[in-house]
């Protein structure tokens, strides 16, 4: 898989393209994002998952000391 935050960057995009391009709902996008990406993941085989897993802590960390 590729690089966990680029992977949530890229579905928030499209989910704000999506709703139309609007302005003020970049965290609302990135969040419903990130949480399609981690469903994926965790159904993905159980080899993959323990460093996806370390991957999504230290970019949501990173989100929540940007917000």
């Amino acid at each position: 898989m590729r690089d966990l935050e680029q992977t949530i960057r890229e579905r928030a995009y499209h989910l704000w393209v999506a709703d139309g391009c609007r302005d003020g709902k970049a965290e609302a996008h990135w969040l419903a994002a990130q949480h399609e990406v981690l469903a994926s993941v965790l159904q993905s085989p159980a080899s993959s998952t323990p460093s996806m897993l370390k991957r999504v802590a230290k970019t949501t960390a990173k989100k929540s000391r940007v917000a």
